[in-house]
């Protein structure tokens, strides 16, 4: 496994990889790589033929009161995972490396990144589509992956693709979750005992809102009430911060459920801001 922390020695070795006919599937990352981290880089490795995987904690993606110093960091365990997956490159590169003096150049996306975690965390996106953009042009991969977990990131990314036609492919992969249905996510390192314990209602509060769609409930509003009285109920050391359901094409709150929808979620616990979301395609009652 190669380790690169040089932006021009990166591009040599994926134009290298190219000339001799090799597909590249890249999985940025943050760090702290979690079980849904791994299945990223495990579908990669079945598609591609050569795997990067950039671990890279962005900075301009974090606002002021956020955690940015704070993010969990495991370098030496981060490349052990990588190794034990047979990555076969990691792309760990300095701040100053990706973010030269003067940096003033930065890749937006607009619509898709007004409402949700976009409403709450002003020029969040516009962090993740810059930094994505450089790792596409530093990686030049065929294949790119990314989780549903995080979907507003995964379609904002893929919007993003298609119109600054990158030749790459955005892939999705499905949620991993813990055994008790808790997504997999490296802010989970921040629960505490009694936090954890609370933290799988969030889905479960996801699926409860299925079910009430399943017995017919077609109005947005109402469904979004009773998924926050479910939360407030089973997740006492919560504190909401959003519940839509939205259009999954272009993420607009719906006031009627019908269509290919996503119930999304962000809720506080302790220090730990927590999302989720599941997608569903609700037909109209008859």
């Amino acid at each position: 496994m190669i380790i690169v922390r040089e932006i021009k020695k990166m591009q040599k070795i994926s134009d290298e990889k190219r000339r001799e006919g090799k597909i590249i599937g890249f999985v940025p990352t943050m760090g702290a790589l979690h079980e849904g981290h791994l299945e990223l880089i495990r579908t990669a490795r079945k598609k591609t033929d050569f795997v990067v995987v950039s671990i890279f904690v962005n900075p301009i993606q974090f606002g002021p009161k956020e955690d940015y110093r704070d993010y969990p960091r495991d370098e030496e365990g981060d490349f052990e995972k990588c190794k034990r997956e047979g990555v076969d490159c990691v792309f760990v590169p300095h701040v100053g490396e990706m973010y030269e003096e003067n940096f003033s150049t930065y890749v937006e996306v607009e619509g898709l990144t007004e409402g949700l975690c976009g409403k709450y965390r002003p020029g969040h996106f516009r962090g993740v589509t810059t930094v994505v953009a450089k790792l596409f042009n530093i990686v030049r991969p065929h294949l790119a992956f990314f989780g549903w977990k995080d979907a507003q990131q995964l379609l904002v990314i893929k919007r993003m693709t298609r119109d600054l036609n990158f030749d790459i492919e955005v892939v999705g992969v499905e949620t991993v979750r813990e055994k008790d249905g808790l997504a997999m996510s490296s802010r989970n390192w921040y629960l505490n005992e009694g936090e954890r314990k609370q933290a799988p209602y969030l889905y479960k509060a996801l699926l409860y809102g299925k079910e009430i769609i399943e017995k017919g409930e077609r109005n947005a509003e109402k469904l979004k009430e009773e998924i926050k009285k479910f939360i407030s109920k089973n997740v006492p050391l919560g504190k909401i911060q959003y519940v839509e359901i939205v259009d999954i094409e272009n993420l607009k709150p719906l006031k009627k459920i019908k269509g290919d929808i996503m119930i999304a979620l962000a809720v506080f616990i302790g220090k730990a801001r927590l999302i989720d979301n599941i997608r569903l395609k609700v037909h109209d009652r008859r």
